[in-house]
């Protein structure tokens, strides 16, 4: 197996070399793209157009699908007549088709020219639709409440059946379950004025909270006092007796329902919340003396 793995990737490699001299270069991203499986989803690539022609062909697409111990294309399937102008980068979006996943896979997909020759491979990480069920062992509907104004979480619980209460039916402070999520929010129009005091009351009955941060209004006028500027950790936790209050700023969780990554952050939030880990210098045990 490991042999038949060996092969297919030197012939990627191998296309790629031959598709070297083809003038169109498929730029490398900073971050594979993410998206879920068992959906057609759209991915961003860039492209450049060394050449001093135009590239006006036909390009087509093949996803492989990698493990740890196995490597396997699937079907070739048509993309789009791509023309690129000499010395023009174009941003261009595909729409491709991933199979379903149980857990996170890595496929590879081989942007094929008209005579099948590789003009580049892009990584992508495919992920389950159903990542939230990994809280399903600690929460039910009775202790695990969701205040989502923005109507962003809610959906994606309820399509995994995942059961919880809505905090925005009730009196916030009446809450006493395990764990509680609140936000995201739109804006800060959203978010009530006293809900600091709201969420203390109910982190001293030792329920979690993961409070993700409304986002903050631009202000073009606002001086850049770099020196002065308070810059906020992306997330952090203010432990209460067995729990904590896990503090996320937007950015972390941006495009929650279409957003694996996202989803995954909050995920990891929420177990900090359930269950504060000491901070520890890299490589040390949290023990600082030992």
């Amino acid at each position: 197996m490991k042999l038949l793995i060996a092969a297919l990737l030197l012939g990627l490699v191998n296309g790629c070399l031959a598709a070297a001299d083809e003038p169109l270069q498929f730029l490398p991203a900073g971050t594979p793209p993410s998206v879920f499986g068992a959906n057609a989803q759209k991915i961003s690539l860039l492209l450049c157009n060394t050449g001093e022609t135009n590239f006006d062909r036909p390009v087509r697409t093949q996803l492989v699908q990698t493990t740890s111990s196995t490597a396997v294309p699937l079907g070739v399937e048509p993309w789009k007549q791509l023309r690129v102008l000499p010395s023009q980068t174009v941003l261009e979006t595909a729409q491709l088709n991933f199979p379903p996943v149980r857990a996170e896979t890595r496929f590879l997909v081989q942007w094929l020219d008209d005579a099948n020759r590789v003009l580049g491979v892009t990584s992508v990480l495919v992920y389950p639709t159903n990542l939230f069920q990994s809280l399903q062992p600690f929460l039910c509907q009775t202790n695990f409440g969701v205040l989502d104004p923005g109507n962003q979480l809610k959906p994606l619980l309820r399509a995994q059946k995942i059961s919880f209460t809505d905090l925005g039916q009730m009196n916030l402070e009446n809450f006493s379950g395990r764990l509680a999520i609140i936000g995201p929010f739109q804006s800060q129009s959203q978010a009530p004025d006293d809900l600091a005091r709201r969420i203390r009351a109910i982190a001293k009955k030792n329920v979690a909270v993961v409070w993700i941060q409304p986002p903050q209004p631009a202000n073009p006028a606002a001086p850049l006092d770099w020196e002065r500027k308070k810059i906020p950790p992306s997330f952090y936790s203010v432990q209460k007796s067995r729990t904590a209050v896990v503090v996320v700023q937007p950015d972390i969780v941006p495009s929650l329902p279409e957003n694996p990554r996202s989803q995954i952050a909050l995920i990891y939030c929420c177990k900090l919340a359930l269950n504060p880990q000491p901070a520890v210098l890299p490589g040390l045990s949290p023990d600082f003396d030992h």
